[in-house]
């Protein structure tokens, strides 16, 4: 409904935005810098954020940059699984199958990383989401895992995503040695201000606005009741564009986006 009455061509702010249509706030410029670092000189690198900060989708335009003929990514959100669940998802994710005991598939691991590092001149990239989740000692058993010739070289690129408390988790005596091991640490933050309105502007253009569609006091209201989470303010905004159509509105007015912060909680 929102979308016939505003002219537009599609849903501005829904989870289908294609990487290479993102918004560049400084925080994912940033962000994409630390993790391209981390491309080239391989490693393991941490990436936190509050929740709606971005980190996922920040995850996925870093990913769609790679070049598929020299990386194999391998997406895991298995933080809460078992160690055995989570060996398995790895050999599975490097084209393996898994073997049956712990032992056998750890050297199964390592050496297809190896082959595929050495062999095929590919980088094997694991991505493991919501590790803020995860057990001591998974977080352990990734500092052995991820020991290649008694640490000389590192044949992989490998990024824990979860919550902040992920890095103070990371700083106890049981998981130091995957701590001091880190190459890249980051937290992504939120939009600021002027950003929130540039962020509007731009995901509405994606859609074919030909106008500003929000009141300067409503981009004001969205950005304070949001606090420049980028979830959020997908979420008030499109609930702001709904009881905009419905009240026949033309422009979004700060007490229009009261009403759809009212609705969602904010």
């Amino acid at each position: 409904m929102y979308q016939a009455f505003y002219g537009l061509k599609g849903a501005p702010f829904g989870k289908e935005l294609k990487p290479q249509d993102a918004f560049l706030s400084c925080s994912l410029k940033e962000t994409r810098a630390r993790l391209e670092y981390l491309s080239r000189v391989r490693g393991m690198g941490v990436l936190v954020g509050e929740p709606g900060a971005g980190k996922t989708f920040a995850l996925r335009v870093f990913c769609a940059n790679l070049n598929p003929a020299l990386f194999k990514v391998i997406y895991l959100p298995l933080a809460t699984g078992t160690v055995m669940d989570f060996y398995r998802g790895l050999a599975r994710g490097l084209g393996e199958e898994p073997s049956f005991r712990k032992i056998d598939l750890f050297h199964q691991i390592q050496q297809a990383v190896q082959v595929f590092f050495r062999d095929k001149k590919i980088t094997p990239v694991f991505i493991l989401d919501e590790m803020h989740l995860a057990n001591p000692k998974f977080l352990l058993d990734l500092a052995l895992l991820f020991n290649f010739a008694m640490d000389a070289f590192n044949p992989f690129i490998l990024v824990l995503a979860g919550l902040p408390f992920l890095l103070s988790r990371l700083e106890l005596n049981q998981t130091q040695s995957l701590a001091q091991r880190l190459v890249v640490r980051f937290q992504v933050e939120p939009l600021n201000r002027e950003e929130v309105g540039a962020y509007l502007e731009h995901h509405l253009s994606l859609v074919g606005a030909t106008r500003p569609l929000f009141e300067p006091p409503a981009v004001e209201a969205i950005a304070s009741r949001s606090r420049g989470w980028p979830r959020l303010v997908n979420n008030l905004a499109l609930t702001s564009l709904l009881w905009g159509a419905q009240l026949k509105a033309q422009l979004i007015s700060a007490d229009v986006v009261r009403q759809a912060a009212t609705e969602i909680g904010l």
